[in-house]
């Protein structure tokens, strides 16, 4: 396989074996989850192939492959990836392979299970490696859609409420992208250019009022799906009701992809539009934070916890960004990292709970540590993550966002910092009640995880202690394309 092919093999890996599942007759359960199996597996062993050859010291777009498709409107099927779009792209293919390895006891309407999630799948991948802002807007609604019936038909919880919300906001969200997109490429439009390339649009040089029009647009656009406040309130609702590996897909990358869309269009195409705005949004980050771990600390289910601590560290990611410093782009790219893979953990512990117990309210439980001591090993150390304790991935993530926004915004980088506080409280508080409250004995038939079990989990929880021990193996792949990009500021 050639270099400049190489992202296009990742697209299509789960494309083959999406058109592998659609000719599999329904009652092989068991082959439709190898083939999700095997092209998981086949994701994440060229994306890490990717992060091995690509060269941090050079920098910039590598690996890049453009095929013309319309050219009367200057559109083509473009792929490439900075060190930004690596490490993204690694995490779909992690949160992907073991999101399929937890869901391996689904018995319910298998075959459409996973065309939908390879469908989804498909999508995030297109937008962490296309450079044409056409395909990835296609893409990025690609991603959306599956959402829908994933939940609807697989969910829990209000199921169909909760999938109508978070289609109503997310197609909300791309109503206001769309207009923007247009309005970006006939303003670049003229006799010596036509094209969506975002690396050559990005060379545009674009009025400063037509940047601060626009910017706001973008950035509430890929906002909404990035869990941004006020815009949040169907990420926590989808959480509850997504079945474990669609909770663990849409915490782990679809709301990456808000934040990615914010950093890769919106920053990149409108330098100026970014820069006029940073202080407002930075404020609403901050809100984030803060409202996310307070609403997070009243929950008693599980998963709505998990669902606005998503919100709170959210909001960690979209501070880092508008702060504007390589420190802070940098944590906030490590934040999406680190965020995907500590919340694919956390629902993937929650969800082998309630698939034994069917229950998710912490009050029902207590002495869960004695009863299922794996079990909870898992959440709790996805808990101590995102608690921000050193030696995971989060530490580092957050080190940096805080500590470049202190300096930047002193305000908001305090209020920040309290929201870190009352994270660690509401998590302690989930620990005391649930973990080691008194032993109920309802749940003495709850069984701790088998080695197959163990498989995905293991895998998460090593790349948070790896990435916590030897952040420079992620700091190394981004801080060129971190700097390439606030060049243009």
């Amino acid at each position: 396989m050639s270099e400049s092919s190489i992202l296009s093999a990742i697209i299509l890996s789960p494309v083959v074996g999406l058109l592998l599942i659609l000719l599999i007759p329904r009652e092989q359960k068991y082959t439709i989850k190898v083939v999700s199996a095997l092209s998981a597996l086949v994701t994440v062993i060229l994306s890490g192939m990717v992060w091995r050859s690509y060269d941090s010291a050079v920098g910039g777009f590598q690996f890049v492959q453009e095929i013309p498709w319309v050219e009367n409107f200057g559109i083509s099927f473009s792929v490439g990836v900075d060190g930004i779009g690596v490490a993204m792209t690694a995490l779909n293919a992690l949160i992907f392979f073991t999101g399929v390895l937890s869901m391996w006891r689904l018995e319910e309407r298998v075959k459409e299970y996973f065309a939908f999630m390879l469908l989804l799948v498909i999508g995030v991948f297109g937008v962490f490696v296309t450079i044409d802002l056409f395909f990835f807007f296609f893409f990025y609604e690609i991603a959306v859609l599956p959402m829908y019936p994933l939940v609807a038909i697989w969910g829990s919880t209000r199921k169909v409420y909760a999938a109508m919300k978070l289609t109503l906001f997310l197609m909300g969200g791309s109503a206001l992208l769309f207009p923007a997109l247009i309005a970006i490429y006939w303003m670049a439009r003229g006799p010596d250019f036509n094209s969506w390339n975002i690396l050559q649009l990005a060379l545009r040089d674009f009025p400063h009022a037509f940047q601060v029009t626009v910017y706001p647009f973008l950035y509430l656009g890929f906002g909404v799906l990035a869990g941004m406040f006020p815009f949040h309130s169907w990420s926590p609702t989808g959480h509850v009701a997504a079945p474990t590996a669609v909770s663990m897909l849409h915490a782990g990358v679809l709301m990456k992809l808000g934040a990615f869309g914010i950093l890769r269009v919106a920053m990149t195409l409108l330098p100026y539009g970014a820069q006029y705005w940073a202080g407002p949004f930075a404020i609403l980050a901050t809100v984030n934070i803060v409202y996310g771990a307070f609403v997070a600390m009243r929950q008693t289910d599980f998963k709505f916890v998990i669902g606005f601590s998503s919100v709170s560290h959210m909001g960690i990611v979209l501070l880092g960004l508008n702060t504007l410093t390589l420190d802070s782009v940098n944590g906030g790219v490590f934040q999406m990292f680190a965020h995907g893979v500590m919340t694919a953990l956390f629902f993937s512990s929650v969800g082998f709970i309630y698939d034994q117990a069917h229950v998710r309210d912490i009050r029902r439980f207590g002495g869960l540590a004695r009863q299922i001591p794996v079990a909870v090993s898992f959440f709790m150390i996805a808990g101590l993550c995102g608690m921000g304790v050193p030696g995971f991935a989060s530490f580092w993530a957050e080190l940096l966002v805080f500590v470049a926004a202190i300096k930047v915004y002193p305000w908001l980088g305090v209020f920040a910092v309290g929201g870190l506080v009352i994270t660690a409280i509401y998590m302690l508080r989930v620990f005391g009640q649930a973990f080691f409250g008194p032993v109920n004995s309802e749940w003495d038939h709850l069984g701790d995880p088998n080695a197959w079990d163990m498989v995905p989990r293991v895998i998460l929880i090593a790349t948070l202690i790896f990435f916590g021990f030897y952040p420079n193996a992620m700091l190394n792949l981004i801080t060129s394309s971190t700097k390439n990009f606030l060049g243009g500021f």
